[in-house]
């Protein structure tokens, strides 16, 4: 208990100091919000990778799906790294940057209303982010309290309350800029303390080879017949094992919090330096979480399985008190930073594309102010609907997820790329996305992951085969939110020759 409360007690305080030391900092809405897009390549890269993993995965995530498909459930993770990190920061990093910018957008339905000319496009996204965002906070806030509850013997409900106050503390103080160079902190943290979690779990039962042998006895309830199940390839249910990959790792292209980090992002060698950085990053800690998920029927045991509990149960039996300490820390580090994207971007989103939609002469300073407020008003939302009994982290990150990014998926990446992209086609997977997520949640007809999966899938197809059959917005338009890929700047010659001279 010592080692627990000791390493937490000096997080909290670096935490607080460098949300405090940050304000002075935020002199307007544009610094709070995107640091004045003037952030370096380690920073934007941690705040990209810990923004993506919190306890929702460490907790969540990797229980449900260790649980599930075994030592298979490690293609999530390298899906995670390649998919949602590596390809995301090359096809999307650069020309949201520039884009962005041109359009001078903070928020993603800024970025809709500006590039498809629509204000109504701006006060619809809004409003699916501001509903959608709040679902996943609170299984964020689920996962971390659902740790240290079992690690601290209190209750569940005060370690949601004191998680709250922490994020709002220095979310407020901070901003951006303060919760980035947190991220930064926080992700050293996590790299170090899923190293030495695997390594404590796989010797708890002999080594890696022995564990594998031990886990290979185990008998799949969902596939009898396949022998080996939760050490095969592909584990007992690879369409299930597939659909998980595309929800957790395409999903980031269309998450408001996600592609936020690319507008902030200080220069050409930031974008390059951070998609090394974001992978390796992401290798570790995806990699590591679903690895170690893969162990835990070696670990919990019940009449009954609880999803949410399986990690923490496998992680009391599994680490001493010390790495606990440690364990506790990695899922803070993880879920703080995750908690502050989703917060000021539900802030900043419902402040300057709801609240500027209707009071367009909104001062900057009241406007700054009232960011700081939607803060917390959205912290206390996603804390009560955490505390709603039953309600499963995945489930809550899956209808998350899937609703976001099968609503923006494909009008966010063709947006950037393709000029005859359409203000119809937009609408049309906004509804299909939002519809299929929605009505799947009430109705059952499939898993949740499912669900999120083919929306997003579905939101690739219908744009452009829509685009091509309606029309787009005005030349004028278009040509503006281009403009800024053909700006012609000056570069070195270690990245392009002379042609007068050559």
């Amino acid at each position: 208990m010592f080692w627990k409360i000791s390493l937490l007690a000096v997080f909290f305080v670096i935490t607080v100091t460098i949300g405090l030391a940050c304000r002075k900092k935020l002199k307007d809405t544009n610094d709070f919000v995107l640091g004045g897009r003037n952030v370096g390549p380690w920073l934007s890269a941690f705040a990209y990778g810990t923004s993506y993993f919190s306890a929702t995965i460490f907790v969540g995530f990797s229980g449900q799906f260790g649980w599930a498909f075994g030592i298979s459930s490690l293609w999530i993770g390298i899906g995670n790294a390649l998919i949602g990190s590596l390809l995301a920061w090359v096809v999307l990093g650069r020309r949201t940057r520039v884009m962005t910018k041109q359009l001078d957008s903070a928020t993603m339905p800024d970025y809709f209303a500006k590039r498809y000319d629509s204000n109504a496009l701006r006060f619809a996204a809004a409003i699916i982010i501001c509903i959608f965002l709040v679902p996943y906070t609170a299984s964020v806030y689920k996962g971390l309290a659902g740790l240290f509850a079992a690690s601290f013997d209190i209750s569940f409900v005060w370690c949601i309350v004191g998680m709250a106050l922490l994020t709002a503390v220095f979310v407020v103080a901070g901003g951006y800029v303060g919760t980035a160079a947190n991220n930064f902190i926080q992700g050293i943290i996590m790299i170090i303390g899923i190293i030495l979690i695997v390594g404590a779990v796989l010797g708890g039962k002999g080594g890696f080879s022995e564990a594998i042998n031990q886990l290979s006895q185990i008998e799949c309830e969902s596939n009898p017949g396949l022998n080996g199940a939760f050490v095969s390839l592909f584990g007992p249910d690879p369409l299930a094992l597939l659909s998980v990959v595309i929800l957790t790792s395409l999903g980031t292209w269309g998450l408001p919090q996600m592609v936020h980090k690319f507008y902030a992002i200080k220069s050409e060698k930031a974008v390059m330096t951070g998609t090394v950085i974001s992978t390796v990053f992401a290798i570790l800690i995806a990699g590591g979480s679903y690895f170690m998920g893969g162990f835990s029927r070696l670990y919990y045991s019940a009449d009954k399985v609880v999803i949410d509990d399986i990690v923490p149960s496998m992680l009391v039996k599994a680490l001493p008190d010390i790495l606990i300490g440690v364990v506790l820390l990695v899922v803070i580090s993880a879920s703080i930073s995750t908690l502050a994207s989703l917060v000021i971007t539900s802030s900043s989103t419902f402040t300057s594309d709801l609240v500027k939609l209707f009071k367009k002469d909104l001062k900057s300073k009241t406007e700054f102010t009232l960011v700081r407020i939607m803060c917390m008003v959205f912290i206390v939302i996603s804390v009560l609907i955490a505390l709603i009994p039953n309600s499963l982290i995945t489930s809550l990150m899956n209808i998350s997820w899937g609703a976001l990014s099968g609503a923006f998926l494909g009008p966010f990446l063709y947006g950037l790329f393709w000029k005859k992209t359409s203000r119809i086609s937009v609408w049309c997977s906004m509804v299909f996305g939002v519809g299929v997520v929605v009505l799947n949640s009430i109705f059952g007809f499939t898993g949740s992951a499912q669900a999120g999966a083919l929306a997003m899938i579905a939101s690739l197809i219908i744009v452009p085969l829509v685009s091509l059959v309606t029309k787009a917005p005005e030349a004028s338009v278009i040509e503006n939110a281009f403009a800024g890929y053909d700006e012609k700047i000056l570069v070195s010659k270690k990245t392009a020759l002379d042609d007068a001279k050559s």
